[in-house]
């Protein structure tokens, strides 16, 4: 090829141009290749490495363009539209467009909410999208890396050479975007940032919707626009089924050990596989909610999910997006809603993702006193940041959006809340009043409550939170944090204290099971017994439990049934639900043999029929958030019995629930009784078909005009060693 003069070079392309673009370090290349106007004369520049010749064809006319220095090549070029073709030396040719002749994508006005923090739709700009641009089909990358010298997509469709596709700034804004023609979904893809100092690092997209099988690092393109759900008439009745008024129960569930294949290697059921198996099962024992663990794309399987790097990604391990879907799908047509763990207060430090990203501090805090969880070796989120406030709140309305979720329970609130959380006096930088609130996070929490309830208002939300913070679960306008529900972690702990004591000593600490009352009226509480509680050595639910096999089996099915008969939504972790004797281990399938054995079948079946009376009860969770719906009755710390009574409306029928934490069986014990009338024996945990020794009371008590408890009338009642009776009153008389 003869050699170019500068006579033949346009005047843009200087000899400092052509040195920047080939090394790939010229700042802004969209300003200089594809399609620009030179002396009246349009010229097309395109740096092609490995080419041996570069040829523009115009409506069936081909232009050769000449090689200028390196593998940069330029010549005038007739017409508007146009493709390149690429011929190498190995024989092979690329036809495609030209990707510097195309006009940015994303509008001034989402620039201004992008610069702003306000786009709640933040999804839809920013990461990946397959998309028709100018007549071309392609994909349209997005990313924020304001601090960055140079960003470009790197992938197979280029060689992972950063030099071919650098992106262009997008106005002011921080965000990088080019539009890639003749790619689509499945492709492969991450982020080259040439950070301020010049050095590189690849990076996953933030905003990316699909992930490579950990432990491979790559972003992948996923469509997922255009779903057809079905689940319409979920979707209109969901507002109702999360009222305070209304019965939840959750199965908490880690995906990737509630069932294996070990026909396959051992994998994890797929989520089309738990759409079939999952919500058949949870239907069948009666659940209203799943709640799984975090499945947003995370790198570490010992994280269970709580250090995300693809907060946008559903994970791989179990299947594509649309596959999620269908599990959401599935679970909604068996009227069973999903709520997703949620985890904003936190990402880990691999080199892919969030950490440094545009080769600054950009999600994080840059001082370690502020942005560093010692705990976990996590980094904490800049929420006092527009973007990063905007990112996350972006992303809890994608789930809910995209996803059909029908709420977030949110992990670590506590952490969020608090600048001293977990950190020693003088490793933290208080707050601008010189106190440990973390103002930004608690505006942060308000912002994206407000957000969800306003964008859809049968949705919940759901905190984590372990301390005493105020108005938890109170509305933002009245200076709550505005979510819908609140674990009520101070429960968890004092009735698993109790409950794990030798009944003997159980006297001395009946205030742990009547104590919390006090406050559980105070949020809008769910009683939790989570994965937390069967991990790191604190044993399995059954293991907790003193004495011998019976005694555990007893102990456990009463504490079941005291969980269900208090005030508050429940939760259950997975494998709980029949006693499995093993601490959760999320590299194995649960005991699903151990649910086969009668002691533990017994177990599965009494949490089947809880489930069961406390959906069809109302005085068992209409009142669950308020105080006039529960009343004690003979309670007495020498014998570790508590009974206490339940009311729904005023025409409801109301509830009695006794309860005997001892191993000694109690007759002729009197409680006072609200109504005269016959009560039926609605559940006892000592029945046969639960493994107990089916004592208790013929099927129910009539009342006596015998004055206790405040009461005019009474009953006396048979009180099986470590059981629980739930009675609930018929209008007729034992005949």
């Amino acid at each position: 090829m003869p050699k170019t003069s500068r006579a033949d070079v346009p005047g843009f392309l200087t000899p400092e141009t052509l040195v920047a673009l080939n090394n790939g370090t010229y700042p802004r290349p969209f300003d200089v290749l594809g399609p620009r106007k030179f002396r009246n004369r349009r010229w097309v520049t395109t740096f092609q490495p490995g080419a041996v010749e570069v040829v523009a064809t115009v409506a069936e006319k081909t232009v050769p363009l000449r090689r200028i220095d390196g593998d940069v090549f330029s010549a005038p070029v007739p017409g508007k539209v146009y493709t390149l073709t690429m011929r190498y030396v190995d024989g092979a040719s690329f036809t495609t467009s030209d990707v510097f002749s195309f006009d940015p994508v994303l509008t001034d006005f989402d620039q201004y909410l992008v610069g702003e923090g306000t786009h709640k739709e933040l999804w839809r700009v920013l990461g990946a999208h397959v998309t028709k641009h100018q007549d071309s089909l392609g994909v349209h990358f997005a990313v924020w890396a304001p601090n960055a010298k140079r960003v470009s997509v790197v992938g197979d469709f280029n060689h992972w050479d950063g030099r071919r596709n650098p992106m262009r700034p997008a106005g002011q804004t921080g965000v990088w975007e080019v539009f890639l023609p003749n790619i689509g979904d499945g492709v492969l893809y991450k982020y080259e940032i040439v950070q301020a100092d010049g050095a590189k690092a690849l990076k996953a997209d933030p905003v990316g919707f699909g992930s490579q099988h950990p432990p491979e690092k790559a972003s992948v393109v996923r469509d997922i626009v255009g779903y057809s759900w079905t689940d319409a008439a979920w979707m209109k009745t969901r507002a109702a089924r999360v009222d305070r008024n209304r019965p939840i129960s959750i199965y908490e569930v880690h995906l990737g050990s509630w069932r294996r294949r070990y026909d396959d290697g051992g994998r994890p059921l797929s989520y089309r596989e738990l759409a079939r198996d999952l919500v058949a099962y949870v239907e069948f024992m009666g659940f209203t909610h799943i709640e799984l663990l975090p499945i947003s794309e995370f790198p570490f399987d010992g994280s269970w999910g709580y250090q995300p790097v693809g907060l946008y990604a559903p994970t791989i391990r179990f299947g594509p997006p649309n596959e999620f879907r269908e599990l959401i799908e599935a679970a909604h047509e068996a009227e069973i809603g999903v709520l997703l763990d949620w985890v904003p207060g936190h990402f880990p430090t691999d080199e892919h993702g969030l950490v440094q990203f545009d080769g600054t501090a950009l999600y994080e805090h840059a001082n370690p006193y502020e942005g560093f969880h010692q705990d976990w070796n996590t980094l904490i989120p800049n929420y006092g940041r527009l973007e990063v406030k905007n990112y996350f709140v972006a992303n809890a309305l994608y789930w809910m959006e995209e996803y059909h979720l029908d709420g977030l329970r949110v992990d670590a609130v506590a952490s969020m809340l608090y600048r001293d959380y977990s950190r020693k006096e003088g490793e933290w930088v208080p707050n601008k009043d010189g106190g440990r609130e973390n103002y930004e996070a608690i505006a942060f929490l308000q912002e994206m409550n407000t957000a969800v309830y306003g964008a859809d208002p049968s949705i919940m939300t759901v905190a984590e939170e372990s301390t005493s913070f105020p108005a938890v679960s109170q509305p933002v306008h009245a200076g709550g944090l505005g979510f819908g529900y609140k674990w009520n972690m101070g429960w968890m702990n004092d009735t698993l204290h109790y409950i794990a004591k030798d009944p003997i000593y159980r006297q001395h600490d009946h205030h742990l099971m009547t104590f919390p009352i006090d406050w559980a009226f105070t949020e809008n509480f769910i009683l939790p017994i989570s994965h937390d509680e069967v991990v790191h050595g604190k044993g399995s639910m059954i293991a907790k439990m003193p004495g011998d096999d019976w005694e555990k089996f007893a102990n456990l099915r009463a504490y079941y049934g005291y969980m269900w008969t208090q005030p508050g939504k429940k939760l259950l972790f997975m494998g709980c639900e029949f006693a499995q004797p093993e601490e959760w281990n999320h590299n194995a399938e649960l005991n699903w043999g151990a649910a086969e054995q009668p002691l533990n079948k017994g177990v599965q079946r009494l949490v089947q029929d809880l489930n069961r009376l406390y959906r069809e009860t109302p005085a068992l969770h209409e009142r669950d958030c308020v105080s006039d719906g529960f009343v004690w009755l003979g309670n007495d710390p020498s014998q570790s019995t508590i009974g206490f009574a339940r009311y729904g409306d005023e025409d409801d029928t109301p509830i009695v629930v006794m309860c005997n934490f001892t191993p000694v069986g109690r007759d002729a014990f009197r409680i006072g009784i609200p109504k005269a009338g016959f009560w039926e024996e609605a559940l006892n945990t000592d029945a046969a078909i639960y493994g107990g020794g089916n004592r208790g009371n013929l099927g129910g008590v009539q009342t006596e005009e015998i004055a206790a408890d405040g009461h005019v009338q009474s009953i006396s009642l048979t009180l099986p060693p470590l059981s629980v009776l739930v009675l609930r009153q018929q209008n007729r008389s034992r005949e």
